[in-house]
């Protein structure tokens, strides 16, 4: 995990070429590699879908996940970090700390994840050891474990120091990829300074870990208090793995995954310092004595094999043929095949143990985040469990609950616009393709404006609709027009205005005729439809159709205003008298009423409404004058200004019309640093010089 281009691609492309997993070196500039497999990835360079590959090293399975690291797609990071283990987080050594790594960072720790930090590209020019050390103890508030020093920075860098063991690492420069190195013990006579170095170092370290781990300080002070060269690197291991998984503190590697650099020992730490599934403790487990459970955590579409379900198995066994119960959806489904993930290549295999994650073919109604277990009267027997062993710890929560995996947070959409077919003819097909991004990726929402009648995408940046507007074009070859969101405004009106208006009709044989007073004012209370009252002299003798065909008129009346042709709305209607030929049929009186209202209407004193959203944008303290400048012109409304630990949080109204492109602005004066919420809060009345901007808009005169 880690901010944009900071090289974890390169990374796990490294990782599985010393694996023996592939066989060449891929390159994201060459569009080669192993994990960004789909074409919009290959072509912008840049991760967009979270990708599983199963390994093997020296004797370990390890299941890893290469995540995004641009913004619009934290949910893929969401889903990947709820079921994984154990993290690496990948630094830009020149960069440190950068935006997008204090987001995925909060998320590990809501996850209560233990992590290794790798610092990545130490050939880049102006990359600093030291720097980045520093920057993650200032900005992730983390205490490092040094246990690799570089030798070397930027061009000069050739190697890395193994702090725990004292000997260095250094890559042969005939070797092209770096598959060879040798390990050499640091002797006083080659290299003193580095010696010298590399002992202070591992000093530290040892105070360090003997501050974070009572029992590596008892062995310390005990047997090693004189001298702490005796101290045998096994010792010093195993306290560092315990204070790793304790998340007290994190070991920080150094290395260079371009230039094959690092890698190595980095895979060394995976295996040492992180956990294996046994160690993470999981509180629902016990309830399930061992049998089926498991997390659905990403959905993909084949086009040959339907949906392709990941799940991180917790515990149990999972088979083909296999007949599973979903407890969110409370349905029945069947896994067809079992495949073990390699990014787009998957291998068939016969049963998959608790701790991997597996890739099923087959279950049509599952979605993301959902608790798949063997049978309902498994879960049931596991909530009789609950009952008889919990019950008296968890007596407010219902048993399903507790019975549930937590699935995945989904974050709220914050960019709309409207997707077209190319003609009406395709809408079908446009709709089940939305379906399908839909339940692979729940951070893209599609509703319906009723106002409008469009449909309206909602994702999380302009990146994220321009990846799924691509992706329509091209997995499901159809041509769709993205356009901006149409706002929905109201109208309504400021006076009392009384109007009449007869209808003389003649229709064959028959005379239709009505004549209607009737008095249009503003309601007292908001509300969306117009409020009805029939004056005494009317109300007593009004047949029941005659009311029926009246309330009718007055309500197709007011779907459009005089100004937009927008809903009309707080409005109250009181008809005065009603005339009413006999043998005149109930659709005159209804035209009749609805004339007369539009003539009303267009008389008094008109006000637009727009939307108002209640926006909160998050934001460090540097940033914080750009964004409510921006804000003011935006017709923003500042409520007021919170602090929450480092950051602000600005809390106010601004016009929906002022939103559109907002998540680019805002990252653009923010440098990526800031994130915002938005939702819709009420309707407001323009004022008169926004208003005759907007009239001369629509009619085409500005």
């Amino acid at each position: 995990m880690a901010h944009i281009d900071a090289g974890k691609t390169t990374t796990t492309e490294r990782i599985l070429y010393y694996s023996g997993y592939t066989r060449s070196l891929g390159d994201v500039d060459d569009g080669d590699t192993v994990t960004d497999f789909m074409a919009q990835e290959r072509e912008r360079g840049i991760t967009i879908q979270s990708a599983a590959v199963t390994f093997d090293w020296k004797g370990y399975r390890i299941n890893l996940i290469d995540t995004p690291g641009h913004v619009d797609f934290t949910l893929e990071v969401e889903r990947c970090l709820r079921v994984l283990d154990g993290a690496v987080a990948v630094f830009d050594a020149s960069a440190g700390v950068e935006a997008q790594t204090l987001t995925v960072w909060r998320q590990a720790d809501k996850h209560k994840i233990p992590r290794i930090c790798f610092l990545n590209k130490m050939d880049k020019i102006g990359a600093s050891f030291n720097y980045a050390v520093e920057s993650i103890r200032e900005k992730l508030k983390a205490k490092p474990l040094l246990l690799q020093l570089p030798i070397g920075e930027a061009k000069t860098f050739k190697g890395v120091v193994d702090v725990v063991c004292k000997e260095k690492l250094i890559w042969s420069p005939k070797s092209d990829d770096g598959k060879d190195f040798e390990r050499k013990p640091l002797l006083e006579m080659s290299d003193p300074k580095l010696l010298k170095e590399t002992t202070e170092a591992r000093n530290a370290l040892i105070e360090q870990v003997a501050d974070l781990d009572d029992e590596f300080a008892d062995l310390v002070l005990g047997e090693f208090s004189e001298n702490f060269d005796l101290l045998p690197a096994e010792k010093l291991q195993t306290a560092i793995r315990r204070v790793t998984l304790d998340q007290t503190a994190v070991p920080v590697l150094c290395g260079s995954a371009l230039k094959n650099k690092g890698v190595q020992p980095l895979l060394d730490a995976i295996t040492m310092y992180l956990p294996s599934p046994e160690e993470r403790n999981y509180e629902f487990l016990q309830w399930y004595k061992g049998d089926l459970c498991a997390l659905a955590f990403k959905v993909l579409h084949d086009r040959q094999r339907g949906p392709l379900v990941f799940m991180r198995i917790y515990s149990g066994m999972i088979k083909p043929q296999l007949a599973v119960h979903n407890i969110n959806g409370n349905c029945t489904e069947r896994i067809c095949r079992l495949l073990l993930p390699f990014a787009d290549q998957h291998i068939e295999i016969p049963s998959l143990t608790a701790g991997n994650i597996a890739l099923t073919v087959g279950l049509k109604h599952t979605s993301t985040g959902d608790t798949i277990v063997s049978s309902k009267s498994s879960a049931l027997a596991a909530a009789r469990r609950v009952e008889r062993e919990g019950g008296k710890k968890h007596s407010q929560n219902s048993e399903a609950e507790r019975l549930l995996l937590a699935g995945v947070e989904i974050p709220e959409p914050v960019f709309f616009c409207t997707i077209e077919p190319p003609s009406v003819a395709k809408q079908p097909d446009l709709d089940h393709a939305l379906k399908c991004l839909q339940r692979e990726d729940p951070s893209l929402k599609v509703k319906l404006d009723p106002d409008s009648g469009q449909t309206v995408l909602c994702g999380m940046g302009e990146l994220h609709i321009e990846i799924i507007h691509d992706r329509i074009k091209r997995e499901y070859g159809l041509e769709t027009y993205l356009g901006p969101l149409q706002v929905a405004y109201r109208e309504t009106i400021l006076n009392s205005v009384r109007a009449t208006d007869t209808l003389d009709r003649t229709l064959g044989d028959r005379r239709h005729l009505v004549t209607v007073d009737l008095e249009a004012k503003p309601a007292e209370t908001s509300s969306l439809l117009p409020v009805i009252e029939f004056a005494e002299s009317v109300g007593e003798d009004l047949s029941q159709a005659s009311r029926e065909a009246v309330e009718n008129g007055i309500h197709s009346a007011c779907v459009q205003g005089p100004l937009l042709g927008s809903p009309v709305q707080d409005v109250a209607i009181t008809l005065h008298s009603l005339v009413i030929h006999p043998g005149t049929s109930t659709a005159m009186i209804s035209a009749c009423v609805s004339r007369c209202i539009q003539k009303a209407l267009k008389k008094a004193d008109k006000q637009i409404l727009e939307p108002l959203m209640n926006l909160e944008v998050t934001v460090t303290r540097d940033y914080l004058s750009p964004v409510l400048a921006d804000l003011a012109q935006r017709r923003g409304n500042i409520q007021e200004i919170q602090t929450r630990q480092d950051n602000k949080v600005v809390i106010g109204f601004v016009p929906l019309a002022e939103i559109m492109g907002y998540s680019t602005v805002l990252r653009t004066l923010t440098s990526g640093s800031a994130t915002f919420a938005l939702e819709l809060s009420n309707y407001q009345a323009m004022n008169p010089q926004d208003q005759s901007t907007l009239l001369g808009r629509r009619r085409g005169l500005s």
